[in-house]
């Protein structure tokens, strides 16, 4: 945590002093090292709370310079419900838009904090909800809200509507699945491509016949795409890691998908050994993660 303290004070000093591009550069060095820090620490450890409080403030600084972010409420039924929004830049200037959804183990804030050194400079606007927020036993519930942060969006000055996309982690990854199913408005997908569904109905087969569900190798690919053929848009199905998508699964997915000739791609995260087990390399991650959706998302130029 001193390598992420020792950044704030950088990013203090260069903004005192109106040298605002390397206070940005030092606080958002300052994120980085609070998220690895973060993934070291025990989520009871005291140490946890007082990262939070250093992240939060963090946010705060960086939003007082020119790229402002924004806390933001979307409407969703009879109630508000809080997000973070970072521009594109340009008002006048239509842009791309990503709606991040965090994994059941993260806040809003903690996602949005681990995404800002990646996402600036990307002229991509950028709006992170809860996983809290989105996930809903009530059916249908997760999708609509969804649905309320992309006409959020699509009400925004300088977001090209037809240009947002959706990035789940987690068990969100498997929400944004089915929002993507249900709203053809979406233009690109980081999602589960549906494995997680896929699991749950095998596992409730085998307990319902107590026999597991073996049966052709067609029926089986065929059932293990079946979300996924639903989808319109491309998609990029991370595992392995700290998500919910098993690796063998996920190249079988791919496979399957590739001889139909869906628009698919399969991401792996990195992994480092440290003596507390292995860390996952999040920034190679969501490079490639934002690097991909920048591609998918990139306006089409006739020849």
């Amino acid at each position: 945590m001193n390598i992420g303290d020792a950044h704030c004070l950088v990013g203090e000093f260069n903004f005192e002093n109106g040298v605002f591009n390397k206070a940005t550069e030092a606080w958002l060095c300052a994120l980085t090292a609070f998220e690895v820090a973060r993934r070291l620490v025990e989520e009871s450890d005291h140490e946890g709370a007082d990262l939070s409080a250093k992240v939060e403030a963090s946010i705060q600084r960086f939003g007082s310079l020119e790229r402002k972010v924004e806390r933001v409420r979307i409407a969703f039924c009879d109630e508000l419900k809080y997000a973070y929004y970072l521009t594109a830049g340009d008002r006048h200037f239509s842009a791309p838009a990503i709606i991040c959804v965090s994994s059941e183990e993260e806040t809003d804030t903690t996602l949005f904090a681990r995404l800002l050194p990646v996402a600036i400079g990307r002229g991509t606007s950028v709006l992170v909800v809860s996983h809290d927020d989105v996930s809903n036993r009530l059916r249908g519930q997760s999708e609509v809200f969804l649905s309320c942060c992309l006409d959020y969006l699509t009400a925004r000055p300088g977001v090209d509507a037809t240009r947002i996309a959706i990035f789940g982690e987690g068990l969100s990854a498997a929400l944004c699945t089915d929002f993507a199913v249900s709203d053809r408005r979406v233009a690109a997908a980081v999602c589960d491509g549906g494995l997680w569904s896929w699991a749950r109905t095998r596992a409730t087969v085998g307990w319902m016949t107590s026999t597991p569900d073996v049966t052709d190798e067609s029926v089986v690919s065929m059932r293990r795409s079946r979300l996924v053929r639903q989808l319109k848009c491309p998609v990029l199905v991370v595992a392995g890691g700290r998500g919910i998508v098993s690796v063998p699964e996920a190249v079988k997915l791919e496979s399957d998908c590739t001889a139909e000739g869906i628009d698919i791609e399969l991401a792996l995260p990195r992994t480092t050994k440290t003596p507390m087990g292995g860390l996952e390399n999040f920034v190679a991650a969501d490079e490639h993660i934002f690097g991909w959706l920048e591609g998918k998302l990139a306006r089409s130029v006739a020849p």
